[in-house]
């Protein structure tokens, strides 16, 4: 009779490293859905915290132009001023509810002489050509905003857009723009303006769902795949140990034993089965 000494080989040392392996990436893997629900959960709170809230005026929340901090995402705040329609710009590849479009930026120009700029909202594309068919002119003068706070984005390498347009809400490109301090660290999403427009207003940001999505058992699979590799694994040395030793009476009355209970199981449809098949053949 063969020993489980086959084992002590490359080979299988070999299948237990690439084991291994796959373990460690699904434990990474696990980590990553971990950390992505903590992210979630953290937005879910920051819309808790602050959506809702009453508006308060701007520089009470952002100190300066450059200031940014994680917790004030959704802050409603509110702001006084008058938009620079001449700066408006278009931000590219925005889709709602899987249709193409636009997000409207328009900066304002408040009391101070610093400029923030305002989201007014998604437009469509156009069914003629890559614009939205009509951009909504904001309302001229002096009007009061309120918006809820958002950080701006990063710049996307390799990433461009036409003129009047912008690839992502990098705040710094309306330095160029303006002729004024801008705030650089977050700007705002409009949720009303008054006096009204004159004409009807781009579509307003939904609001953020709270949502923790699959992550979690997204985790918890990645774990059981990794259980899963080693499982295998014993499973193939398991194999491996009975065909070594098919010719063993000890192993051959274990095969025997296994055939009986699987027979033992099966259904009296199942053996009906056979017997028809036989006579078929």
């Amino acid at each position: 009779m063969k020993n489980w000494r086959f084992v002590i080989s490359k080979r299988w040392f070999g299948y237990l490293a690439v084991a291994v392996i796959f373990a460690v990436v699904c434990v990474l893997l696990s980590h990553w859905q971990v950390s992505r629900l903590e992210e979630k959960k953290l937005e879910n709170s920051r819309v808790l915290d602050n959506y809702e809230n009453d508006p308060i005026p701007l520089t009470e929340v952002l100190l300066s132009p450059e200031s940014w901090q994680d917790d004030l995402e959704w802050t409603p705040v509110v702001i006084t001023g008058s938009y620079l329609e001449e700066a408006q710009v278009l931000v590219r590849n925005r889709p709602r509810n899987g249709q193409p479009g636009f997000e409207v930026l328009t900066p304002l120009r408040m009391t101070d002489g610093s400029v923030f700029v305002v989201d007014r909202g998604w437009l469509p594309t156009g069914n003629a050509q890559d614009l939205p068919d009509v951009v909504p002119a904001p309302p001229t003068g002096e009007v009061t905003v309120t918006v809820r706070l958002k950080p701006g984005e990063p710049a996307l390498a390799g990433r461009s857009a036409a003129e009047g347009q912008i690839a992502t809400v990098e705040l710094s490109q309306f330095d160029d723009r303006i002729d004024a301090p801008v705030y650089t660290g977050a700007y705002g999403l409009l949720a009303s303006e008054t006096p009204p427009p004159a004409q009807d207003r781009p579509l307003p940001a939904f609001k953020p769902e709270l949502d923790e999505g699959s992550h979690l058992s997204y985790a918890l699979q990645w774990i059981v795949f990794g259980l899963l590799g080693f499982a295998f694994l014993g499973y193939a040395i398991r194999e491996e140990y009975r065909h070594l030793n098919a010719d063993d009476p000890a192993e051959q009355a274990r095969a025997a034993e296994r055939e009986r209970k699987r027979v033992a199981k099966r259904s009296d449809a199942d053996v009906e089965d056979d017997l028809l098949d036989a006579s078929l053949r």
